[in-house]
């Protein structure tokens, strides 16, 4: 069990992370989902994950389960570890990785 401080700090950071709004990761998953044909979505970045985050979006921190903190655990370290690195080949496919999760790299 997460102690209250270490979810206030994780719930910080998730929001951080996680930089679209619900109707905005919403809209994008449609366009992932209809699209899936053409390019399937990589393996960390799927659908599930994706939904998972936008179940997330729409809750109370004093309604998160043990799972909802595990998925918002690996998004920030997702996030994080994906972080920066522009300039590199495939960046639009890192980037719509990261939209899946609910993160816009190019967000300020």
């Amino acid at each position: 069990m997460t102690d209250a401080l270490e979810l206030d700090a994780l719930w910080e950071d998730f929001h951080r992370a996680v930089n679209m709004t619900s109707q905005e990761l919403a809209a994008w998953l449609q366009v992932r989902e209809a699209d899936e044909q053409a390019e399937p979505p990589p393996e960390r970045a799927g659908v599930p994950t994706g939904q998972h985050v936008l179940a997330i979006l729409q809750k109370r921190r004093t309604d998160l389960t043990e799972e909802d903190i595990e998925v918002m655990y690996d998004v920030v370290d997702a996030v994080d570890a994906q972080a920066g690195g522009e300039s590199e080949p495939g960046r639009t496919r890192r980037r719509h990785q990261l939209m899946t999760l609910g993160h816009d790299p190019s967000r300020p």
